[in-house]
């Protein structure tokens, strides 16, 4: 028998599938207020086993199912969420706090009758950890003072915690960018499936430059 190498990708099958018109970036957290039927019981079961499932962007179709609306077609690339709390303020409806864990690349997918999405996925290996260089310095300044004003203003549960090595991690603050500007859910999505943390951080870089957002390093 051959060993398979110490690097290959972690396959996951029937991994249960949540898509959002939103895109989640590894790191990020992700606030769900579940109430359909098809997610009520996935959720609680996963928080429950300590395993995650997956969020994926709607390419079409809607998060809440409308008789007439177009049928819902999943991004290929999605990332794994781990419930780290859970709450039940009344019967039909959970609230639930999520991180974002690794990357995945859908192989194969299917709708099961009652209409939860499973699918066999491969995935993504982690950013490597890439220092900020000092040319995108300023883009990191930014981001501390950004995240800050949002826990002042929305509790420290809805906000990433900016520490200091954290913001030398180029992966790190170009995914919290990514969440904060206003970009289209296509661009949003492409951002997230690059493989080249610092290329993300260059990309967001140039955004904060054209609308001012950054100070000078």
């Amino acid at each position: 028998m051959i060993a398979k190498p110490m690097h290959a990708p972690l396959s996951l099958t029937s991994l249960p599938l949540f898509p959002l018109e939103a895109v989640l970036y590894p790191g990020g957290l992700l606030a769900l207020r579940v109430f359909e039927v098809r997610y009520l019981t996935m959720v609680r079961k996963c928080h429950e086993a300590g395993a995650p499932f997956g969020v994926v962007c709607l390419q079409s179709g809607t998060e809440v199912r409308r008789a007439g609306a177009r049928p819902e077609q999943l991004c290929s690339v999605g990332t794994l969420a781990r419930v780290e709390s859970l709450q039940s303020p009344q019967a039909g409806l959970l609230l639930a706090r999520c991180v974002g864990g690794a990357r995945f690349r859908i192989q194969r997918h299917s709708l099961l009758a009652h209409g939860l999405w499973v699918a066999d996925v491969e995935q993504i290996p982690d950013d490597l950890p890439t220092p900020v260089p000092e040319h995108l310095a300023a883009t990191a300044l930014a981001l501390a003072p950004v995240l800050a004003t949002l826990r002042e203003r929305h509790g420290a549960d809805a906000v990433s915690t900016a520490t200091p090595e954290l913001l030398h991690d180029s992966g790190w603050v170009a995914n919290r960018w990514c969440e904060l500007l206003p970009m289209p859910l296509p661009l949003k999505q492409q951002m997230m499936e690059l493989d080249n943390p610092l290329v993300r951080l260059e990309l967001v870089g140039d955004m904060l430059d054209r609308t001012g957002i950054a100070p000078e390093a």
